[in-house]
Parts: C-alpha cells; structure tokens; sequence
C-alpha cells in the first residue's frame, strides 16, 4: 500500500498513523508518477484536484484551464490528500468511506 500526500498535512498524518504499513511518500518532494495521476484522473475526474486551496487560488485564470495532468506534474500539491494506492485499487481523501474499506 502507498500513501501519496505531503508530511506537513493534518489529514495525512492521520492516515500514516492508521496505516502504519503503509509506504508514505511526499508528492511535493517525490512528485506524483504520471500512472498514478492518470489512473485517478480516469476515477475521481475532477475531484482529484483541490480547488480550495491555497496553490490554487494563487494559480492565474489560465494556469487554472490546463491539462490537469499538467496542473498536478508542475504543483503536486494540488492533488487532493491523501491519495492512497491498495494494490491497483486507489481511495481519495480519509473519510469514513476510506477508512471503512482500508481498516475494515
């Protein structure tokens, strides 16, 4: 199991902590591999990308239009956190749904 988020985010630290055999890696220091944004492309759409925060809001009208692909290569952490890969089968965010399913 991989945990993609970033060390300074409350939520992620919420799932490591769960998660305790879960391999963790920093999207703003690692980057997010093109695969895997793709794969939660195709899933979660646009819900992969977090629009409240504070990246990007500080990104301009059409930096905004890109390519998401491109958006999350170029600011990994616009990604939505923490994205969490269970042998191919990927859960966004640490909300009871995911937590249900990783923790039984």
């Amino acid at each position: 199991m991989i945990l993609y988020g970033l060390k300074s985010c409350d939520t992620c630290r919420k799932a490591r902590k769960s998660l305790e055999n879960a391999e963790f890696r920093d999207v703003r220091e690692d980057g997010l591999p093109k695969d895997v944004t793709q794969a939660a492309l195709v899933q979660f759409g646009d819900a992969l990308l977090n629009r409240k925060s504070a990246t990007w809001r500080g990104l301009s009208e059409a930096e905004r239009a890109r390519d998401p692909l491109d958006l999350l290569a170029d600011h990994p952490t616009l990604m939505k956190r923490p994205l969490i890969d269970d042998g191919g089968t990927l859960y966004l965010g640490w909300g009871r749904d995911t937590q249900d399913a990783l923790l039984g």
